[in-house]
C-alpha cells in the first residue's frame, strides 16, 4: 500500500504534524503509525500540563521562537475546541543570592523575547502567595495550565476529519529510503510513502538509525518523579511556583503546579533512567541499559554533571531530601503532603561529547524528516513545530 505521507509517532508533536500536513495538502493520503494501543502514553501524557511562555530559552533558538508562538496558538486552539485552560501565571522564586543573580538574567532574557514579566520583592511574593517565601521573584502572567491529553484527543479527531488514518499498535521494523519513495516493513505487512516524518520521542535515535541516518547522539532517558499534594492542600498556591533553574542544565527544577483537575503536583526531579519507557521506580530494560552503557556520551555527561546527578539521585531515594528542595520556597510543606503520583520520562538527546542537545533537533534527507530532540516545551510548541515541519517538508517535495 502506498501513502503520500507517513508520520511515525502518536504523541502531540506527531499528531500536530499530521494535522498541519493535511491542512497544507488537502486530500493527501496520510497515515500515522503509533506503536502503542493508545495515543500519548509517554511524554505527552506524563507532564506537568504547563503552557510555557518561553522565558527560559536562548534567544535565537527554535525553542524560544516556537514556544512563544506556541503559547498563543495553544490557547487559541483550546478556545476553538472548548478545552479548559487557566491563565494562572508562573512565579519564579529565588532563595539565595546566586539565584537572585540568575533571576535578573532571566528578567533580561524576558525583555529580549518580548515576554511581559513583573519583578517582585520577597515581601511582594508573600503578599501574592502567602505559602511561598523567597528573596526575589519574577512573575510571568502568560503561563497557563491545561490537560494535554484533551488537546491530543482533539488533534486526533482533526486528523481523522481531514482524511488521515491513525494505525494503533503499528511500528516499523525496517525503513529504507529509495529514490522516489520510503519503504517501511511493519512486520506482517509493508508499505511505501512519498515522504516520512518521524516524531518518535523516546525512540527517535533508534528510528533514525533504522532509517539509515548517521546520527552523533543518543536518547538518554531522564526519569521525572512527581508527588501530588493531598486534597486539604488544594488552594495552597494560585500560580505555578518554580525555582530559578541552573542555566547549565535543561531541567527546570522541582516546581509546584496547580493542575487543571484542581489538584497540585510537585516535581519533577531528573534522575538518569535505566528504561526508556519503564515508569515504575527501579524499572530496568536490559536493552536500554546496554545501549546507555555502550554510549560514550553518557560517561562524559556523568563526569560533567556528577554533583547535580548525585543530588538528584539523593532526592529520588529519600523523600525527605526531595521535600527539603521544595521547602526552600514553600516551608510549610510536610513529609505527609507527598502523595504518590505517576512518573514521566524525558527523552533527552546527548551528543557523543557528553553535551546535552539544548534546542529542538530536526534531521532531514531527501524524503525523510526526523524530529530527534523535542522535550519540554514541545507540548506548548506543538502547533508551530508542526507548521515548521510541514513547510520544510512540503516545499522540498514540490521542488
Amino acid at each position: 500500500m502506498h501513502y503520500d505521507l507517513c508520520v511515525i509517532g502518536g504523541g502531540i508533536v506527531g499528531l500536530a504534524t499530521a494535522r498541519a500536513l493535511l491542512m497544507a495538502w488537502p486530500g493527501a493520503k496520510l497515515i500515522v503509525l503509533e506503536k502503542e494501543d493508545q495515543l500519548g502514553l509517554h511524554q505527552t501524557g506524563r507532564n506537568s500540563g504547563v503552557i510555557h511562555s518561553g522565558i527560559y530559552y536562548a534567544p535565537g533558538s527554535l525553542k524560544a521562537k516556537l514556544c512563544r508562538a506556541g503559547m498563543a496558538r495553544t490557547k487559541e486552539y483550546c478556545q476553538a475546541k472548548g478545552i479548559a485552560f487557566e491563565d494562572r501565571g508562573k512565579l519564579i522564586v529565588a532563595t539565595s543570592p546566586l539565584e537572585v543573580e540568575r533571576l535578573r538574567a532571566l528578567e533580561g532574557r524576558a525583555q529580549v523575547h518580548g515576554i511581559a514579566v513583573e519583578a517582585l520583592t520577597g515581601a511582594e511574593i508573600s503578599r501574592r502567595e502567602p505559602a511561598i517565601e523567597g528573596l526575589a521573584g519574577l512573575h510571568v502572567p502568560s503561563s497557563a495550565i491545561v490537560n494535554y491529553g484533551a488537546v491530543l484527543a482533539a488533534m486526533a479527531e482533526d486528523v481523522r476529519v481531514l482524511g488521515g488514518e491513525i494505525a494503533m499498535g503499528t511500528a516499523p521494523v525496517a525503513i529504507r529510503e529509495r529514490m522516489a519513495t520510503v519503504e517501511l516493513d511493519l512486520g506482517d505487512l509493508s508499505m511505501t510513502t512519498s515522504a516520512l516524518i518521524a516524531c518518535a520521542g523516546l525512540q527517535s535515535d533508534r528510528v533514525a538509525r533504522m532509517a539509515g541516518m548517521d546520527v552523533d547522539f543518543a536518547i538518554v532517558p531522564f526519569r521525572g518523579e512527581y508527588y501530588r499534594l493531598p486534597p486539604h492542600r488544594k488552594g495552597l498556591v494560585h500560580a505555578m511556583i518554580y525555582p530559578v533553574p541552573d542555566p547549565d542544565l535543561p531541567f527546570l527544577g522541582i516546581h509546584l503546579t496547580p493542575m487543571i483537575d484542581g489538584s497540585i503536583s510537585l516535581g519533577p526531579n531528573a534522575v538518569l533512567g535505566l528504561a526508556r519507557e519503564g515508569y515504575a521506580k527501579g524499572a530496568v530494560s536490559l536493552r536500554d541499559m546496554a545501549d546507555e552503557l555502550r554510549f560514550p556520551g553518557l560517561w562524559r555527561l556523568i563526569r560533567k554533571n556528577l554533583k547535580s546527578g548525585l543530588d538528584e539521585m539523593g532526592n529520588s531515594l529519600l523523600a525527605s531530601r526531595y521535600l527539603a528542595a521544595c521547602r526552600k520556597y514553600c516551608p510549610q510543606l510536610e513529609i505527609a503532603d507527598l502523595m504518590p503520583m505517576r512518573a514521566g520520562i524525558r527523552a533527552q538527546a546527548v551528543r557523543r561529547d557528553g553535551a546535552m542537545v539544548q534546542d529542538f533537533l530536526v534531521l532531514e534527507t531527501a524524503r525523510m524528516l526526523h524530529v530527534c530532540n523535542a522535550p519540554s516545551p514541545a507540548a506548548t510548541s506543538s502547533l508551530p513545530i508542526a507548521d515548521y515541519i510541514a513547510e520544510r517538508l512540503l516545499s522540498r517535495l514540490r521542488d
